[in-house]
């Protein structure tokens, strides 16, 4: 039975259990107390200074560091806190880059949420004196993020969640005092250290320090060159988080909205990448299978996440082998598109082809441009955007997602399997090739997957499967400190697994570093939309899908080593 307390908040009592500060206990009873360095994944910094409370003894202490006391007595709204709060942020600003018109980030910035809030209208500190540095050079070495020193406010977040949640540490504390930056060792560009490209520190970031690396104007070119038939292919977590960021939170509905919203934007044609998916799920089942009864190198680790390939190449080389030989189902997409346009005589636009992926993820921009999926010297992904980035471009085209009327997606690449569809969280790529191994006839099984463990945002999960006589065991993880945990335990003989799912990103593709902003909350819906979705499709299977058939038998043929698998060397 859990231990309850009290805590007097404003001259209201309030219980309390298992939070572990009283921040938590603040917001558990409705008190929105401003932070700017407080995340409950990660360790407490309290650097901001925010979430300061003041005691009966008017003793003035950080909420995020306090841990919660039965009797404690505390006000969150007094003129005293006030005054702290508004004088941190005009401290805050009065360092800080001002020009928010033009930033990236400007109406999604909690500085400048605060400081609207606070009813900061003048800065009284003068830039010009000796505590103020010079202006800082912008990085815009990586594909995938662009870091704008000028703009941090020593939070701290981006480093905490580099480190403790992905055990990356690219960028860390440099300097003291008023020198202090937030930056990588010696300076060197963020492309040049181990930056997987997660982005996880851009979504974490509070201002626009680090924000997405953009590609909306070059698409909006390719969009209005008439010279080019335009693409598009939608991953099914961008569709639950978009209709999220624009009040519709039935997805059901939401999708043929988007379609609508795709078209006026302009784009040729609108598929889904869960098509892709379907192709992945085929594809790395087949070479599980193998690898299981002809003695192949095990575990296999699934090959989606280009954050996670990045990781691995940096940090376990050894183990490039067991990584599956899969495309990831965007660039299988791409691969099987353009492919199309290459060799067919019948498709009646003979404009030159351009794909353009939208994504949750900002390290599927790095992955576009990698060698490896090229084909002749041409990426077969041209452009991706992340779902950020498509809320900016549906904002600027001036489109009301309320009046539109919903559409279908084009043939052959819309259609797609619930299989397809549930990629996009944490458990569902296993899922997706579990259903392949058993008895597709066998309703019993087809419903035991889904309890069987194989769902739910934990970052760790682990099932065992039973396949031809024997048991298979697979592990589920996500985040890349979670990940190296598992490494550990397999190279130690600690842990045996026949099937390895990675994600880089926490719970998955619905937590990537391209989303809007997510709380564990919206993390939950995510991921029920995406299964609602799954449990509503007329094809639950991978290879049911007709248009996948069409795909390997018009398209793919006997080459589908070449368009649909890459292999990762290790660095010499």
């Amino acid at each position: 039975m859990e231990k309850q307390g009290f805590i007097e908040i404003n001259g209201e009592m309030t219980p309390f259990t298992d939070e572990k500060n009283v921040l938590e206990v603040l917001r558990n009873a409705g008190v929105n107390i401003p932070t700017l360095c407080y995340y409950s994944d990660l360790s407490v910094f309290g650097a901001c200074r925010m979430c300061i409370v003041e005691d009966e003894r008017g003793n003035i202490m950080t909420s995020c560091s306090t841990p919660p006391k039965d009797g404690m007595k505390i006000f969150t709204n007094t003129t005293k806190l006030f005054k702290y709060r508004r004088l941190i942020l005009k401290m805050l600003l009065s360092s800080h880059c001002r020009e928010c018109t033009t930033c990236p980030k400007s109406g999604d910035c909690m500085l400048q949420e605060l400081a609207k809030r606070f009813a900061i209208s003048e800065i009284s500190f003068d830039r010009s004196g000796k505590a103020f540095k010079d202006e800082l050079p912008i990085d815009a070495s990586s594909k995938a993020i662009i870091r704008n020193p000028n703009k941090c406010i020593h939070c701290g977040d981006c480093v905490r969640m580099c480190s403790e949640v992905q055990n990356v540490g690219a960028i860390d504390f440099a300097f003291r005092g008023s020198n202090v930056q937030v930056t990588t060792a010696y300076s060197d560009p963020i492309a040049t250290t181990n930056c997987v490209n997660c982005g996880q520190c851009a979504a974490i970031c509070p201002t626009g320090a680090i924000d997405i690396k953009s590609d909306i104007d070059a698409v909006w070119d390719v969009i209005n060159d008439k010279d080019k038939r335009v693409m598009v292919q939608v991953a099914p977590a961008v569709r639950v988080a978009l209709g999220e960021r624009f009040g519709i939170k039935d997805n059901e509905r939401f999708n043929p909205i988007l379609v609508a919203a795709l078209r006026k934007l302009g784009f040729d044609e609108i598929y889904d990448t869960s098509f892709g998916a379907d192709l992945t799920v085929i594809e790395e089942s087949n070479e599980f299978i193998d690898r299981l009864e002809n003695g192949g190198k095990l575990p296999l680790f699934s090959s989606c996440c280009p954050g996670w390939i990045k990781y691995a190449e940096d940090n376990h080389p050894e183990l490039l082998e067991n990584i599956s030989t899969c495309k990831s189902p965007m660039e299988m997409f791409s691969s099987v598109v353009k492919e199309e346009a290459a060799i067919s005589d019948e498709l009646p636009d003979k404009r030159t082809p351009v794909v353009v992926a939208i994504m949750p993820c900002t390290a599927k921009k790095y992955e576009a441009d990698r060698e490896e999926f090229k084909i002749n010297g041409e990426s077969r992904t041209d452009y991706v955007l992340t779902t950020q980035e498509l809320v900016t471009m549906i904002k600027q085209a001036g489109i009301v997602l309320a009046s539109l009327d919903p559409e279908a997606p084009d043939i052959n690449y819309g259609m797609y399997s619930g299989a397809g569809v549930i990629f996009g969280v944490s458990g569902g790529v296993t899922e997706a090739v579990i259903r392949r191994l058993v008895d597709q006839k066998d309703a019993a099984s087809f419903t035991n997957i889904s309890f069987s463990g194989v769902r739910g945002l934990e970052s760790v999960k682990e099932v065992e499967i039973p396949y031809k006589g024997r048991t298979l065991r697979i592990a589920m993880v996500s985040g890349l400190g979670n990940t190296e945990k598992i490494i550990k335990k397999i190279e130690s003989g600690e842990a045996h697994y026949d099937f390895v799912e990675v994600m880089a990103c926490p719970s998955g593709c619905i937590g990537g570093g391209g989303q809007p902003r997510s709380t564990r909350r919206t993390l939950e819906r995510r991921s029920r939309e995406l299964y609602a979705n799954d449990k509503i499709s007329r094809i639950r299977h991978s290879d049911a899908n007709p248009f996948v058939g069409r795909a390997y038998r018009e398209i793919i043929k006997d080459d589908n080593h070449r368009l649909l698998h890459v292999h990762y060397a290790k660095e010499d």
